[in-house]
Formats: structure tokens, C-alpha cells, sequence
């Protein structure tokens, strides 16, 4: 998938074929000399050697074999060969006058073969010095026949040969080389010298491996013998002593002015790591969860109190001996007076009631004198308004459309982004501005199509037997079957040739594609283990068998195994002699080619994964043509049919197109989702009572009345101010040009309903249940019911505005704009009501009085009958039913108990609310991605590339400069690559999973003289750069001055690295830096300084969210201790990690702060909203904000219950639960408020019985309709995040505010403003004017006037 960015790392190729092809050729180059018989005779105290010359060629091996030779060693006088000598093998230069085994050509031939093991090894040097003269000592040491014996020989030919070494020197060598990294393959060297992976290498099977014939190289059988002891020859008058030698230790400088191997080519060198912390246990108390511990305790101690208030209160206030019988609360009758409960409260009340009627102004307080003003001023305001709109409706309604209409015109310039980085991370965001320097100063990361193939069908595993001479088998999984592995390769072969139409021309995947080594090679870069056959089935079917055809020696399974261990290889070791390199060029890692096996067990695999690497752009129109080719490789597969394949896929466009497909195809669900809401909004405001003819005194003469009291134009116009305002919201910002999103579109319409239809149904029902009083005019009620309704609704719209206005405050992009569509759109419902609304009203009064039929004026009915008292049905059950039920004695301390129990539980899981978004979720449940989603995370092997990203400014010419970056020899341990191999110790903690390469140790060893020919070359007459492989005779080495402390010097180091990142690996220069590094250092000032550099390595493998914010974040901790290792006067470093999956996951590492921000600002914005406009009632808005809190808290407990992550989108539906709430709250509070009920109980249950209908007709029963389509939709995010989370939020909303509310109000509630009573009673004694009248029936109309203490109340004004 995202991982192949650098797989195209050929230098790799040469580096380890060659590196193993000429550790054991030097061996054989060394036997092989060319002798030159001078007939010297030196004598035996000399020295003795076993061979000399060559003698012909190994039929079977292709390669020359060793002459017999028992004679003393001779002396070298040429000096090419001295030279030679006294680099490679300087134990065995003893002068002038050096006595050898071997001769100049012998010599001259080391020197070619020993090129790329050097670029290897000598990243530790005193590793390749040992491993140098293991062959050094084998085949010039003027003393060989001491521990070299012929075990084996043909016609003088030496076919095998006993090499005893001692102990010392055998693990010596093993240990100084164990370590010794690739950095651009991230794998140690030892695993391709090994024969098998490193970590199962030791000394013997090292040694066995590279003295066996088996592994192709080799021209005769070596057999290693590891002892201390003298080791007779059976047969022979023998005695062979081991080789001791000394060992120059990884940990030692080789020689004076060099330095030890690094840390990380030698664990010796290495200090103790300091291990990761361990992962803390979960928060416990007396071993129960912390949380649920604390909030237990909390709840206990709550009902421990509450219970024993409650017991007391009713058995020494309350008298609950003394049953709480209905006939008890409505008083009147003897039994009353009999147990003497009622009569005693009643003299309570008529105490109380007596006191408020001689209430003076010094008995009011500042705070109840400036509240009550502030409350009959805003009512005056709305009166006046009313009786406005109603007297000039046409005015008012065109004036407010107009300007609507101008704002909605707005729309034309509507823009909406669907780019998932500009929706979830800020412009600024550290992710951001990240991915905004690595695109801008390397190339962006490529886009990917991507198939993972498993078997169906066929179980059995396949049986492969060992080549001769083992013996035993080994079974692989179905999908190696060679049958099956054709059919992937015929699949992959017609997706390669795949072609398609883009503008009148022809694209191809060769037009699109990556292609890492062009124009030298121009094959695109496919991923995939048919790579180890070249894409050729010709590859495919190559066998090898014994002259009989008798015994099978290799088959492709033989090839796949060594190329698993090698994937660099030019050549294996079987004896098919087959490259292991993909056809364009590169290495294909088997991590990252195969699937579910555990480990390392590649035979084990069960599904191939083939990944075609495509070219992106920023610029998406240069990705047009990727795009069109995209979208014909997704006809291709869902068209494609194997019964012997199940395949899932993916491209790069996949994600967006199935986003646009699940927007498109729940449109109607929305679209059905509203229509119900409108429908029942358009019935539910009329007088459905009309068609009931017991609700009549005198029932009507006919049915037709029903048509006369319909509401269906109310509700209509009710419905259409709700998207005037949602589109003039969409078209005022669309003039600022800020960009919407689809959030907007799918919630804002439901935020703006839930809040505009309960100020709907409040203002339309207050109106139907308002009796007319004497000598009023219908204009002048409408003032009044807008005087008494308005306020209630100026509360709960401006604190729902200011709440999201507040909250746009965030730096997360898509609940930023979703907060400022949201607050603009509430604000222009409220402005809309109060207008059109409200003139509408009155409109359709007139038409009601007149008996015209709704929606056809023209038809008029002559019948009068009306029904004067018309609560409605849910009016009459709250009211006269379900309040006086909800405050009895017994229920309130229930619900008490129940609401704070689940509260407390709640906030405790609110802790272990998982934080992420499960991509799967957001496709479709019939999208083909789904199974490429799951079977990702089943088969998922290793985790997405990290670059660690060096800013312009660092000085890499400076030996400081390259400390602070380098990880080979003499590079200190806290280096950027020492750091970073350190971390992949504890790659389960740190989520690193392999040491980082580094173009600029491999450019040292390409640089540093050695090898033959050199990497560094170029032509003396065009001044061109030389390749290695270029034989042109002009072609001379660099001109590089002698290396400095192992590095080169300042005016070398720029001046050839232009050539080094243009120079293709190669077999006699795997070190080229093209493939690996041509995008991973920018040159600038005409290629005479560096600006920006990156080091790529991989992260472990991730499946959760947890798991990817975990990598973000130990990725970024570990390159701020980069920065601040070497950061300073003299260096100007600065690293930051960067991945395609940051930008994403970024907003998670503070998902919570950002979570508790918003609601916060929201809750406290609501607060001192509510504060103010209920005329500074602290008590008020305390019970407001409580009740918020407790509704946030339950939905974010259901999330934790119903498995649903915190993110984004959940945090914008939270935003929305807030503004949601205070409907729920603030109308039935403010009913609470103004009620001069005389007890708490009793305001309570009379701000229920005229706010609670409205809240459930309007809100509760208006969503639920709306909601439970949702359910049915196709798309899992609607179901998860729309459809639970609104249904949790209209449930937990209307039992909260129906249920909890009132309860706690009438234990707690603020008590009456007596400044109110005051000034009524003022006004009342004055004559009263409009405003004496407006008070006087609101205060009429908010208590209960068949009630007891109405009727005193009244008798004692009169």
C-alpha cells in the first residue's frame, strides 16, 4: 500500500548477491592464482602451501578450481601485488620482501571481488578487516597447510578442503559482523551471507553456508572446523592446528585515528538503553476502576443524603403516614380537616401568599429588582412586536423575506470541501504545515491500487521436498500452488495492460505509473512476489533436475524461499542461478508482498498482495489522468470473476468515489427523514379535537370544522422558515467565502428543526389554549401571547447562537465552519419566527375567525360552533395526569436516584470512550472497500513509511553536522539514525519497526576509495560523471583527498554528491543513490548546498486508531529529542516525523481537550445567557447548566455502551446535544421562574403542565419520526453517528427536561421573585395600562386558576 515509496532500493541488488558472491570468490580467486613458476625455492621454515595455479574448470559449479601445490611460499615482487597486499592484507605484509601463497593477479582479483563487500561492511571496519582476512589468511598465508587440508581432489584439482579455525577467532568474527546494518534494505547484513535471516544465523551455520557448494558460489566444498584443539587427519600423518589469528573486536577502533563501529552496526558499543516505561495499569482504587470507584462513592454518599432528606421530609413535613391521595392534593372535603395534612399545608400557603401581598421595595434585592425590570421590558418588547406584525403582517413578512432571499442568493457562490485534510486538521496545524513542507520540498507521497488475494476453495497444503541431499518436506500454503500462481500472475499481467480514454488519448499504466530507475529502466513499480520470477511464467515453471530427471534440485518454490531471505539478490543460491530483483529495477520486501502468516514464516502466507505504485501531484489536475485510469481498473475488478480467488481491492480514488456514492444514495433517506418531520409538524399544530364531537358542549352540524381549525399552512410556513433560515446561513457565509461541508448540509437542517419547531409549537399552541379577554382585539392577544412567548424564545435561541458562535473558537476546521453555520442559521430561525411567523399567526387567526377552510380561503364554512376551550389532548394528560404522577411524594426520589445513578456511571465510562473513527465506518454497507478494509487489518504485515524529515539550515559538511545524523562508524549513539535504531528495540512501545536508511552513510561508502573500479569515476575529457559499469577507458576515479576521521573532507563532500544521487546501483556500485535517495535530498544554490533531507524507515503494524495515534505520537517525541540533542550555535537542526496518516490522526492527541473546550465555552456562553435573560436568576441558570451537563454526560455514556468512538463527528453532534438541551431546559425553567405558585412543588408541576406538551409534541415527537429512518440507512456512519447518537440525544433531552428537570426544580428550584409579585401588584393598584394587563394574564395563564390557592390569591388582590 503506502509502504513502497523507497522498496525501490536497488542498490540493495548488488550489495547483497555480490557482497556473499565475493566474500566466497575471494576465497576462490585466492585459490585460483595465475602462478607465475619462477622455480623460487624458500625453503621450508618459510612456510608450506597446499595450493598454487589453477587447473581447469568445475564441470558442475562453472568455476575454476585450485592446482595442488605442497611447496613453500613464495616471494611477491611485483609491486601492484604488494600494494594490493598490504591494504587487504597488511598481517601478512611483512615488506619488500613478502613470502605468499597467492601472486599479483590472485592479488588483483581480491582486490575487484572485496569492491562491494566493502560498501557493505565497512560501515564497521574492523568487521570487514576480520571478514577480509578469513580469506586473506585462507589463500595467500605463507603458512597455510597448518589449518588448510586437501580433504578432496580431482587429477590435481582440489575439489574440497578442511579449513580449521579456532574458537576465538570463528566467534570473534561472527560477533564483530552480527550487527552490521543495510540501511537501505532496514536488515542486518548477516541475513543474506546467513542463507537464512539473521536472527537464526550463528557462527556454524554462517561458516556451513558459505563453504557449501549448495549456495552457488562456492566453486569447491569448504567445511569450516571450529576448535582449539589440534586436529589430527585420519589416514595421514597430519595434524592440523586451528587458526589464531587475532580478532580486532567491533568495540575497537581499527586503527589509530579511526573509531569503534557505531552503536548500531555493534551492540557492544552501545550504553545500557534506558527501557521504555511500561505501559501504566489501569487507574484502580481497592482494585475497582479509579472512575467508577469515585463516582460509585459519589452516588452512595448521594443517596445515603438524599435518602435520609427524603425520609425525614416526609415523615416530619409531610406527615407520609397519611396517604398522598389524589383527593389530598386537589383539596376540599371533610377528610382533609380530618387528618389535618391539607389543611396544614394549605395554611402554609395562604401564610405565604399573605406575606407576598405585603411585600415593600426595601424588601426587594438588587439582583430581584433589576431581573424583574429586565423581564418586563423584554416583555413590553415582544407585546409591541406582536401587535406590530399582527396589524402590518404583509410588510413584515415581505420585508424579512427580501432580505432572507438577498442572504440565501449567496448560495450561488457556495462552495463545499470534501478534502478530508482541510476538513479535520487546521491550516495551521503542526500536521499541516508539516505535510505542506514535505510536499513542497520532495514529492507527494504516490498514490496506490492495491489487490489482497486469497484462496477459496482449495485447503490442502502444498508439499515440497527438499533438495538432494536433504531429505524430509515442507508444506506451503494453497496459495503457492504454481497452478494458482500462474492465475495471479495472468491477473496481474491484464491489469498491467489495462488501458483507457482521457481527452481523446490513450493512457496506460506505463504513462502513470512509478518508475524509480527512469529513463534508464522504464517499468513501473509493482509490488508483488511474482517480481521474484521477473512477471514471467517462463521464470515461473523453472526447474532443475538431475540427469535422469529423477531428483528435482530447485523449483520456483526453492527460488521464492531464498528470495524471501534475499530480496536483492541477483543471482540465488539455488541451482536455478535465477534474480530475485522485480522487473523494474527494485527489491520486493516479502513483508510487504505477502499476508497473514505470523512472523517471518513466508511459506506460511495466505494471501498476495500486489500493490501498483501510481505518480502523485499536488496539483490534483495533473492527477487526472491517474484518476481516469483509476476508475477503469475498478470497472475491471468488480467485473472480474476466478472461482478460485477471492480478492479484495482498492485504488486511490476509492475512498472519495465511495463517499460521493453513500452521499448520493442517502439523500432520500434524508429527504425521508425530513418529510415525516414535516409531516407531522403541518398535522400535528391543528386542532385535532375538532373532529371529536364529546370535546363540544354543543357539537358542530358538521365535520367541516376540522378543515377550519388545521394548522397545515402553519406548519408549513413553520417548515419553510426552517430552510430559509438554514439556506440564508449557507448563502451569508457563502458571501464571506468560507467554505461549508457535507456536516452542514446533513446537520444543520436537523439542528435548526429541533430547535425552530419547539418555538413553533410553543408559539402556535400558546396562542390556541389563550383565552381572549374582555374588550381585547386579536391583534392585541397576539401582543400578549408574543409578550408572555417571546422571551421563552429570545432565551433559547440566543443561547443556542452565542453557544455555537463560542465554539466556532476550535481549530478543527469541520466543527469550526459546522459552529458558525449552526449559530447563524438558529440566529436567522429565531429572526424568522419572530417575523414571518408571527404575522402568519395572525393571518391565519382572521382566517380561522372568519371560518375559511385552511389552505383554501376561498371556501367558507357558515357553522360557529367553535370549540372556546381547546388545550388538546397531550395538554390535558401532562397537565392534569402526568405532572400531579411525576411529583408524588414516592416518584420525585426515584427519579432522583435513577437520573444521578446514571449520571455517575456515565462520567465514569466517559474515561474509556475508545477516541478514533474505525474507517470502515464510513463506507457503505454494499462497498467493495468494506472487505478490502477488513482483510487489510486480517493480513496486514507491516505498518505505513515514517520520514524523518531534516529542515533546511542543517550543516552536513561538518563533522559535527554529520554526527548529529549519520549511524555508521565513529557516528555517536544519539544520532538521528542512532535514535532511531534504539527505538525499533521496543517497537511494540515506540511503533518503529526498522532502523532508518541513510543516504549519507551510503554516500560515504560510495564516496571512501576501495573497490575496482570505484563508484566515484568520471571521464577526463567531458568532465561527465562515470558509472561503475561504464567501460569506457577515459573513465578515471575521483579525485577524493584522503578521508578525515573516516569521513570526507568539506570540499569533497559537495562537490560529488550530485553524482551520487543520479548514479543507478549497480553490480560493481551497489551503493548508487538514484534509486533510494533521488528524492530524499534537495539540492539548491546550483547544487552547491543542501536544503531539506529525510530518513525513511516503517512503523510496526497498526489495525486500531489507538495504534496510529500512538505512532504519531512517540514519532514526534522521538524526533524532539533529535532536535534537542544537537540543536544549537553550530547546529540548526530540526527533525519532524512525518506519515500520510498524520494529517488524520493529529486532531485525535487532543480530541479531548478540544472535546472539553467546546462544551465547556458552549455550557458556560448558555450560562450567562440564561443568567441574564431570566432576569439574573443564578439559581435558574444553575438548573439549566445542571441539567445540560447530565444529558451530555448520558449521551457520552451510551457512546462507551453502544461502541461509539469519539471524534470529529461525534464532537459536532455533542456541540449540537448542547444546543439541543437547552430547548429542552430553558423553556420549562423560565415557565419554572415567572409561576407565583406559593411552594416549589406546585411551580414545578404548573411550568410542566404548560411547557412540557409543547417540548414533547413539539422536539421529542417531531425527532423520533425523523430519526428511526435513519436507521434503515445504507451508509454505517448514519447509523453510528446520526441515527444513535440524535436518537440519544432527543431521549436523554426529553426525559431530562420532562422528567429530571421538573423533579429537581421542585426540590431545588430557584425561589419566586418577589420583585415580580411586587411590581404586578404595583402595576395592578396604578390601573395597570397594557402592561398591568400583559402581566396580569400571563401570571393568569402560568397559575393553575381551579387550584385552591389561585382562588386566594385572587380573593385576596380583589
Amino acid at each position: 500500500m503506502d509502504l513502497l515509496k523507497f522498496i525501490s532500493v536497488i542498490f540493495l541488488v548488488a550489495c547483497f548477491s555480490e557482497h556473499y558472491v565475493v566474500s566466497v570468490n575471494v576465497v576462490d580467486e585466492v585459490k585460483f592464482v595465475d602462478v607465475d613458476d619462477d622455480g623460487q625455492d624458500v625453503g621450508e621454515d618459510e612456510g608450506h602451501c597446499i595450493w598454487y595455479d589453477t587447473c581447469g574448470i568445475d564441470p558442475n559449479t562453472k568455476k575454476p578450481l585450485n592446482c595442488i601445490y605442497n611447496g613453500p611460499a613464495k616471494q611477491l615482487n611485483d609491486t601492484t601485488g604488494l600494494d594490493i597486499l598490504k591494504r587487504y592484507c597488511p598481517t601478512l605484509y611483512t615488506g619488500e620482501n613478502s613470502k605468499t601463497c597467492c601472486s599479483t593477479p590472485q592479488l588483483q582479483y581480491l582486490q575487484e571481488n572485496m569492491a562491494v563487500p566493502f560498501q557493505v561492511l565497512s560501515r564497521c571496519p574492523s568487521c570487514f578487516q576480520n571478514f577480509v582476512n578469513m580469506y586473506c589468511f585462507s589463500t595467500c598465508d605463507p603458512h597455510q597447510s597448518d589449518f588448510l587440508y586437501v580433504y578432496k581432489n580431482d587429477s590435481a584439482k582440489i575439489t574440497a578442503i578442511n579449513y580449521t579455525i579456532s574458537v576465538e577467532f570463528a566467534h570473534g568474527l561472527y560477533n564483530s559482523c552480527r550487527d552490521v546494518q543495510i540501511p537501505s534494505a532496514n536488515q542486518r547484513a548477516l541475513g543474506v551471507l546467513c542463507g537464512r535471516d539473521a536472527k537464526d544465523c550463528s557462527v556454524g551455520v554462517w561458516l556451513d553456508y558459505m563453504g557449501s557448494t549448495d549456495n552457488g558460489q562456492t566453486p569447491f566444498s569448504i567445511y569450516f572446523d571450529i576448535t582449539d584443539d589440534p586436529v589430527p587427519v585420519a589416514g595421514e600423518n597430519i595434524t592440523l592446528n586451528p587458526l589464531k589469528r587475532p580478532i580486532t573486536p567491533c568495540t575497537v577502533p581499527l586503527h589509530n585515528g579511526s573509531s569503534p563501529c557505531s552503536c548500531q552496526d555493534c551492540r557492544d558499543v552501545c550504553t545500557p538503553s534506558v527501557p521504555p516505561p511500561p505501559t501504566p495499569p489501569p487507574w484502580q482504587i481497592l482494585h475497582i476502576d479509579g472512575y467508577m470507584f469515585i463516582m460509585g462513592s459519589i452516588f452512595i454518599a448521594f443517596t445515603v443524603f438524599f435518602g435520609t432528606y427524603a425520609i425525614c421530609y416526609n415523615i416530619i413535613v409531610q406527615d407520609s403516614l397519611s396517604l398522598d391521595n389524589d383527593w389530598e392534593e386537589t383539596g376540599g372535603g371533610d377528610c382533609c380537616e380530618v387528618y389535618g395534612y391539607n389543611t396544614n399545608k394549605r395554611s402554609k400557603k395562604k401564610k405565604k401568599m399573605t406575606d407576598f401581598d405585603n411585600l415593600t421595595e426595601k424588601d426587594l434585592g438588587v439582583f430581584e429588582k433589576f431581573g424583574a425590570k429586565m423581564e418586563m421590558k423584554i416583555e413590553r418588547l415582544f407585546n409591541r412586536w406582536g401587535r406590530f406584525c399582527s396589524r402590518r403582517p404583509i410588510l413584515v413578512i415581505g420585508l424579512a423575506l427580501l432580505f432572507s432571499i438577498l442572504l440565501s442568493a449567496g448560495i450561488t457562490l457556495f462552495d463545499v470541501t470534501t478534502d478530508p485534510v482541510e476538513l479535520w486538521s487546521a491550516p495551521d496545524s503542526r500536521a499541516r504545515e508539516e505535510k505542506q513542507y514535505f510536499d513542497s520540498h520532495f514529492v507527494p507521497f504516490y498514490r496506490t491500487e492495491q489487490l489482497i488475494i486469497t484462496r477459496t476453495g482449495n485447503h490442502s497444503l502444498v508439499k515440497h521436498d527438499n533438495p538432494p541431499p536433504a531429505s524430509g518436506s515442507i508444506y506451503f500454503n494453497p496459495i503457492f500452488e504454481l497452478d494458482f500462481m500462474h492465475q495471479v500472475l495472468a491477473l496481474q499481467n491484464e491489469i498491467t495492460e489495462l488501458e483507457t480514454e482521457y481527452k481523446n488519448e490513450t493512457i496506460t499504466l506505463n504513462d502513470i505509473c512509478f518508475q524509480p530507475l527512469a529513463p534508464d529502466y522504464t517499468d513501473c513499480t509493482i509490488m508483488s512476489v511474482l517480481q521474484y520470477f521477473q512477471n514471467s511464467a517462463v521464470n515461473l515453471d523453472k526447474s532443475v533436475w538431475d540427469e535422469f530427471h529423477f531428483f528435482e534440485y530447485a523449483n520456483y518454490l526453492d527460488h521464492f524461499q531464498y528470495c524471501v531471505r534475499s530480496p536483492a539478490s541477483v543471482n540465488d543460491t539455488t541451482k536455478l542461478h535465477t534474480s530475485c530483483m522485480g522487473k523494474f529495477g527494485g527489491p520486493v520486501f516479502p513483508w510487504i508482498a505477502l499476508g497473514g502468516m505470523e512472523g517471518d514464516n513466508y511459506k506460511d502466507a495466505s494471501a498476495h498482495v500486489i500493490t501498483f505504485t501510481v505518480n502523485n501531484h499536488l496539483e490534483d489536475s495533473k492527477n487526472a489522468k491517474a484518476k481516469a485510469w483509476e476508475e477503469k481498473f475498478i470497472q475491471f475488478m468488480k467485473s472480474y470473476h476466478n472461482p478460485n480467488m477471492s480478492i479484495a481491492f482498492s485504488s486511490e480514488r476509492s475512498i472519495q468515489d465511495e463517499l460521493n456514492r453513500e452521499s448520493a444514495s442517502d439523500v432520500l433517506t434524508i429527504l425521508i427523514s425530513y418529510l415525516i418531520m414535516f409531516a407531522y409538524i403541518t398535522f400535528a399544530l391543528g386542532k385535532l379535537s375538532s373532529c371529536c364531537w364529546y370535546c363540544y358542549e354543543q357539537p358542530p352540524t358538521t365535520l367541516l370544522r376540522f378543515f377550519i381549525d388545521m394548522k397545515v399552512t402553519m406548519g408549513l410556513v413553520g417548515v419553510l422558515i426552517v430552510l430559509l433560515s438554514v439556506s440564508s446561513s449557507l448563502g451569508f457565509f457563502s458571501y464571506l467565502n468560507v467554505k461549508a461541508t457535507l456536516i452542514i448540509i446533513e446537520v444543520v437542517p436537523f439542528l435548526v428543526l429541533a430547535v425552530g419547531v419547539d418555538n413553533i409549537f410553543i408559539l402556535v399552541q400558546s396562542f390556541q389554549r389563550e383565552k381572549r379577554l374582555v374588550n381585547e382585539t386579536l391583534d392585541e392577544q397576539i401582543g400578549r401571547v408574543v409578550g408572555k412567548v417571546g422571551p421563552s424564545m429570545l432565551l433559547t435561541s440566543t443561547s443556542e447562537s452565542i453557544a455555537f458562535f463560542l465554539g466556532a473558537l476550535t481549530t478543527m476546521p469541520a466543527v469550526r465552519i459546522f459552529s458558525l453555520y449552526a449559530g447563524m442559521a438558529v440566529f436567522f430561525n429565531f429572526f424568522l419566527q419572530i417575523t414571518c411567523l408571527i404575522s402568519v399567526m395572525a393571518i391565519d387567526a382572521r382566517r380561522a375567525e372568519g371560518n375559511r377552510f385552511d389552505c383554501c380561503c376561498c371556501i367558507k364554512e357558515n357553522d360557529t360552533n367553535k370549540l372556546e376551550n381547546d388545550n388538546g389532548i397531550l395538554y390535558t394528560i401532562v397537565k392534569d395526569y402526568y405532572s400531579h404522577f411525576l411529583m408524588k411524594e414516592w416518584v420525585r426520589p426515584i427519579v432522583m436516584v435513577l437520573f444521578v445513578g446514571y449520571f455517575c456511571a456515565s462520567v465514569a465510562m466517559t474515561s474509556k470512550i475508545e477516541v478514533g473513527l474505525d474507517q470502515s465506518l464510513s463506507m457503505p454497507e454494499d462497498s467493495y472497500v468494506l472487505r478490502y478494509f477488513n482483510n487489510l487489518t486480517k493480513y496486514l504485515s507491516v505498518g505505513a513509511p515514517v520520514y524523518f524529515v531534516v529542515k533546511d539550515g542543517h550543516n552536513y559538511t561538518s563533522l559535527k553536522g554529520q554526527n548529529a545524523i549519520c549511524g555508521g562508524n565513529g557516528c555517536p549513539q544519539d544520532s538521528l539514525v542512532g535514535q532511531i535504531f534504539q527505538a525499533t528495540k521496543w517497537a511494540n512501545v515506540s511503533k518503529i519497526a526498522h532502523t532508518s536508511n541513510s543516504w549519507l552513510d551510503d554516500y560515504f561508502n560510495w564516496l571512501e576509495p576501495g573497490g575496482s573500479p570505484v563508484c566515484c569515476r568520471y571521464d577526463n575529457v567531458t568532465l561527465e560523471f562515470c558509472e561503475a559499469t561504464n567501460p569506457n577507458p577515459n573513465c578515471v576515479p575521483c579525485d577524493v583527498k584522503s578521508f578525515v576521521n573516516d569521513r570526507p573532507q568539506e570540499t569533497d563532500f559537495m562537490k560529488y554528491l550530485p553524482w551520487y544521487l543520479k548514479d543507478n546501483p549497480e553490480l560493481k556500485c551497489a551503493k548508487g543513490g538514484h534509486a533510494a535517495y533521488g528524492n530524499a535530498v534537495q539540492l539548491k544554490d546550483g547544487n552547491q548546498s543542501i536544503g531539506a533531507t529525510y530518513f525513511m524507515t516503517y512503523h510496526s503494524i497498526l489495525k486500531t486508531s489507538k495504534d496510529y495515534i500512538d505512532a504519531l505520537k512517540n514519532a514526534r517525541e522521538i524526533s524532539e529529542n533529535i532536535t534537542l540533542s544537537f540543536n544549537g550555535p553550530e547546529n540548526n537542526l530540526t527533525v519532524f516525523p512525518y506519515s500520510v496518516f498524520y494529517v488524520f490522526y493529529e486532531q485525535y492527541l487532543t480530541i479531548v481537550h478540544d472535546t472539553m473546550f467546546n462544551l465547556g465555552v458552549c455550557v458556560a456562553a448558555i450560562f450567562v445567557v440564561t443568567f441574564l435573560l431570566l432576569g439574573c436568576e443564578l439559581f435558574s441558570a444553575l438548573m439549566v447548566v445542571i441539567t445540560i451537563c447530565f444529558i451530555v454526560a448520558d449521551i457520552m455514556g451510551m457512546m462507551y455502551l453502544w461502541n461509539i468512538s469519539l471524534n470529529a463527528i461525534a464532537l459536532v453532534n455533542l456541540v449540537m446535544a448542547v444546543g439541543i438541551s437547552v430547548e429542552f431546559c430553558s423553556h420549562i425553567t423560565r415557565a419554572f421562574t415567572v409561576s407565583t405558585m406559593p411552594t416549589r412543588k406546585e411551580r414545578a408541576k404548573d411550568a410542566l403542565a404548560h411547557m412540557g406538551s409543547s417540548v414533547l409534541s413539539g422536539i421529542t415527537l417531531t425527532k423520533l419520526g425523523g430519526i428511526v429512518v435513519l436507521a434503515f440507512s445504507k451508509s454505517q456512519l448514519f447509523q453510528v453517528f446520526y441515527f444513535r447518537m440524535y436518537l440519544g440525544i432527543v431521549v436523554f433531552g426529553a426525559s431530562h427536561g420532562l422528567i429530571f428537570l421538573p423533579v429537581m426544580l421542585s426540590y431545588v428550584g430557584p425561589p419566586i421573585n418577589k420583585a415580580k409579585i411586587f411590581y404586578q401588584q404595583e402595576k395592578k393598584l396604578d390601573g395597570g395600562g397594557e402592561e398591568s394587563q400583559s402581566q396580569a394574564s400571563s401570571r393568569q395563564n402560568l397559575v393553575n386558576n381551579d387550584t385552591p390557592v389561585a382562588v386566594y390569591t385572587q380573593n385576596q388582590r380583589l
